[in-house]
């Protein structure tokens, strides 16, 4: 929970206690499904909730938007997001629904009011948002492909509309094939720890 309060000090009360009882929901969930590695659940807070709080590094969600997690399998981005940003509205999406029923748990655990589970593949969701956010689910172009049809497209108050892609290693190779526009954003130069060397965020305009 350090780690989470050194980057954002500025938590309410609520929010540091939402954030602190991840921690045993998700370590008791994760004994009757593996929605995290097993070998990996003591860097919950590290390697999955301040890693899905790097966007919010490069995007704060305008109050009321629409937000889509596409792939969200434990939970991430969407959830740790969802705690951060509690005037917007979070959809979590993935096709494996016995993840889904995990998150859900969590997110009534904590009290978290602005999420919503779907249970579903992307290009079958009838839905549409003012962003999408991911953790890697596939190579751009392909990804791009699913979700361009559910971002709205309109002018209004609600800024910088697009995708939000959390990647790693393989992002120069796969920007060598995509051609759209795009703006990347370094986790190294907001977050110290070694973890985060190669860790970005992609901002695909829509």
């Amino acid at each position: 929970m350090e780690i989470i309060l050194k980057y954002f000090p500025d938590l309410s009360e609520v929010q540091k206690k939402q954030f602190e009882l991840l921690y045993s929901l998700y370590e008791e969930w994760n004994s009757k499904i593996n929605v995290i590695s097993r070998k990996d659940i003591q860097n919950l807070y590290e390697r999955h909730v301040l890693h899905s709080l790097g966007i919010s590094k490069v995007i704060s969600f305008p109050e009321k938007a629409d937000v889509m997690d596409v792939g969200t399998g434990g939970g991430f981005p969407g959830l740790p997001l969802a705690i951060l940003f509690p005037e917007c509205h979070f959809h979590l999406v993935d096709s494996v629904g016995k993840k889904l029923k995990v998150i859900g748990n969590i997110g009534d655990s904590i009290g978290l009011k602005n999420i919503k589970t779907h249970h579903s593949r992307v290009e079958d969701l009838n839905l549409k948002v003012d962003y999408v956010v991911s953790r890697a689910v596939a190579v751009l172009k392909t990804f791009t492909f699913w979700v361009d049809k559910r971002i709205v497209q309109k002018n209004d108050s609600i800024i910088n509309r697009g995708i939000y892609y959390l990647k790693g290693d393989t992002l120069n190779e796969e920007l060598k094939v995509y051609k759209g526009s795009h703006q990347i954003t370094n986790l190294s130069d907001f977050f110290d720890e070694e973890f985060f060397k190669t860790k970005k965020v992609i901002y695909l305009p829509r």
